[in-house]
């Protein structure tokens, strides 16, 4: 990636990368649901599915700290 790009630009990507976070998150944490109930479920496929929507849900704090900072930091 050698384009350069102003802060405006900069910040779309952002946002477009945090709305992608969150829509994955949303889809792991139904997935992990859905494995969950289910009574023939693979431990492994629930486990991974966790520990997916943790792993975006920390992608999202960060992408949320950086278009905002300090706004995020109670969460928990």
């Amino acid at each position: 990636m050698t384009d350069v790009v102003d802060s405006d630009e900069l910040l779309r990507r952002i946002r477009r990368a945090r709305a992608c976070a969150a829509q994955e998150e949303r889809a792991w944490r139904a997935r992990g649901d859905e494995l969950g109930r289910a009574e023939s479920a693979d431990p492994g496929a629930a486990r991974d599915a966790e520990v997916r929507e943790v792993a975006y849900g920390v992608v999202l704090r960060v992408l949320d700290e950086i278009l905002t900072p300090g706004r995020h930091t109670a969460r928990s």
